[in-house]
């Protein structure tokens, strides 16, 4: 075994890599930057984590997904490999710590959340850093010709010229060739250098069913096939109305959104994971970075918005190699809502500067003012004062904000925190503590590091099952606490922000750049048209279409899709009616050249296989050239 084979069976028990694995690992080691195209379930990890342990100095992994990278820190940490992440709710005090570990050695692998990487603390740690390499995970937030761009994910490339040396691994699941391309021009890439895996899943079956009343088409679809299953919906709403049906129904079924408290969160995803509810029934905000190989059933019952959401959310299912499902239910009213969502999503641009506009009256700023200034902004107040609806008016504020006019934190860290403003030995002096007080206090203590030295998230669902408490409770006595000078506690607050970034515009001055918005508008209406000639197709098979739209072509069609069963079915039909035609022509009795039976103009392969089978099941019989039916 070389290094590489060594650590993967010393830590992982793999005698050796699978698909391109090797490949990536032998291209960053090389120091070359890497873009390592892999379909869910493909291994991404271990195409960093192998590397980073051959290499001197610390791998920097940049994710969106918290959870993820909580679930992989504590796996590489069980077994024995040195890693740590910064994500947010961690504390000024507890990130010195951890990025001072990377700095002396004590760090191999270091998680960083995109937003959380140009913080002041971090690039000056950064400095003094042996960077091994910089690893990308869902790469495609980079391209703002991706499905999910993210601005945050722009700024990594600065990193690049803070650390030119250490090379970059790019990492996704779902990319177009244009994406692709444009992947490796936001992250500098010296020279294009990219490997992929087919995106081919052999034991997973793509299904369209179309579906009047989905709700009965969901019921007996998961009666249907056992194991577990994913739903996936647009809604909150609906994630809680499907799963009270579903329960009503006899299926154990949860829901998850992201609207959902971070325990209320981990609690459902354990329960789902230990098998103890069947169904997660969740909007897209589950599923990326969740190991659960045994998912039968991935059931789309809104359409998503495009070919790469789909996908790698249907490629939840089936990660252990056995037969899986991924359907999605359509009916007519499917085609409205996706083109709705393009005028939803790229409203007017008279809407969007009349948004601007009566933006600047809402919070009284006037022109040439407001420069630096930030808002919190109640989107339901504002929709009624001004009479919109909250979809296009959020998408016009998305657009301002790429446009550079603003910037619009929808999901602000608005998570409860808390800060002791006694020292730890006042504190152990306090004797007017009631028993839940206390308890309270022992839980902060246990859960929380940095509490005196600095403000620290909090999360109310923990300390309410660490203390057996109820979660009302607990809000009760942290604000008793707050009173009585004890803790400063900020309540939590969902209001997103609204900050100015240059001074105020008349709205008619708005530039709304091509950009921001034609290109973009065109990507999106490009990938809906797609998502419904999927849904809609009856003719090419599924997999072969998904695969065709990320650039694989020649593909072979899947013999287990609803286009490919159905056409098997046609088939099977169309051989029943040569073998009648054959045995109809026969039926006088007589002793028929063989030549004659072109007279039922069935095509010649059809007709060769017809007379076999009819001569396998002795139907018929055959004398030289003559053929006949025995009486």
């Amino acid at each position: 075994m070389d290094l590489a084979q060594q650590i993967l069976k010393q830590y992982w028990g793999y005698d050796d890599f699978r698909g391109i694995q090797r490949e990536i690992i032998d291209s960053i080691c090389a120091g070359q930057d890497t873009l390592g195209l892999m379909p869910t379930g493909g291994g991404k990890s271990i195409t960093f984590q192998v590397p980073a342990l051959m290499k001197e100095g610390v791998c920097i992994v940049i994710t969106p997904l918290i959870a993820l990278m909580k679930d992989q820190v504590s796996h590489l940490r069980q077994k024995g490999i040195l890693a740590s992440a910064i994500y947010s709710g961690m504390s000024r005090s507890e990130i010195i710590t951890v990025l001072e570990n990377a700095i002396f050695g004590g760090v191999k692998l270091l998680y960083v959340s995109p937003e959380r990487l140009f913080s002041d603390i971090f690039m000056v740690k950064l400095r003094h850093m042996q960077v091994s390499f910089i690893t990308v995970d869902e790469a495609h937030c980079i391209s703002q010709w991706g499905y999910d761009f993210r601005p945050s994910y722009l700024k990594i490339a600065e990193i690049r010229r803070e650390k030119p040396d250490a090379p970059v691994l790019a990492l996704t699941a779902t990319a177009t060739p244009e994406v692709v391309t444009d992947i490796q021009q936001q992250l500098g890439f010296s020279v294009p250098n990219v490997f992929q895996m087919s995106f081919s899943r052999s034991n997973l079956a793509y299904i369209v069913r179309r579906a009047p009343d989905k709700m009965e088409e969901l019921t007996h679809i998961l009666r249907s096939v056992a194991g577990s299953a994913i739903v996936y919906v647009r809604s909150r709403k609906r994630t809680r109305e499907t799963a009270q049906y579903l329960n009503a129904q006899g299926i154990s079924a949860t829901f998850y959104h992201a609207g959902l408290e971070p325990s209320t969160k981990d609690e459902r995803q354990q329960q789902w994971q230990r098998d103890e509810v069947r169904v997660m029934v969740a909007t897209n905000a589950f599923g990326m970075g969740i190991d659960k190989p045994d998912v039968r059933l991935v059931i789309h019952i809104d359409c998503p918005d495009s070919p790469e959401a789909y996908f790698q959310e249907a490629g939840r299912a089936g990660r252990d190699g056995r037969q899986s499902w991924a359907v999605l239910l359509y009916n007519d009213s499917d085609h409205r809502k996706l083109k709705k969502r393009i005028a939803d999503t790229y409203p007017e641009k008279d809407f969007i500067r009349e948004v601007y506009d009566q933006l600047a009256y809402f919070f009284t700023v006037g022109v040439g003012s407001g420069s630096g200034r930030t808002f919190e902004f109640d989107i339901e107040k504002f929709c009624r004062a001004y009479h919109h609806f909250p979809v296009p008016t959020d998408s016009a504020l998305h657009i301002l904000s790429r446009s550079g006019y603003i910037e619009y934190e929808t999901d602000p860290d608005s998570r409860p925190r808390l800060h002791f403003l006694l020292a730890r030995n006042e504190l152990n002096r306090l004797d007017e503590l009631s028993g839940n007080q206390e308890k309270v206090i022992t839980a902060l203590l246990r859960l929380y590091g940095g509490l005196f030295s600095d403000y620290c998230y909090i999360d109310e669902g923990y300390l309410a099952q660490e203390t057996g408490l109820d979660r009302n409770d607990i809000y009760l006595i942290l604000k008793n606490l707050g009173q009585r000078r004890i803790v400063d506690f900020i309540p939590r607050r969902n209001i997103p922000l609204i900050t100015y970034l240059q001074r105020r515009e008349d709205g008619d001055r708005i530039v709304i750049p091509t950009t921001v918005y034609e290109e973009r508008r065109n990507q999106y209406e490009h990938r809906i048209q797609s998502m419904l000639d999927y849904a809609t197709g009856t003719t090419e098979c599924r997999s072969v279409s998904l695969l065709r739209y990320f650039g694989e072509h020649g593909a072979t069609p899947c013999g287990k899709c609803d286009v490919c069963l159905s056409r098997k079915a046609t088939q099977a039909d169309t051989a029943e009616e040569a073998r009648q035609r054959i045995l109809q022509l026969l039926s006088d009795g007589q002793r028929h050249h063989i030549t004659s039976l072109r007279s039922t103009q069935l095509p010649d392969k059809l007709l060769d296989e017809a007379l076999s089978h009819l001569l396998n099941e002795e139907k018929i019989i055959m004398e030289g050239s003559l053929v006949y039916v025995e009486r």
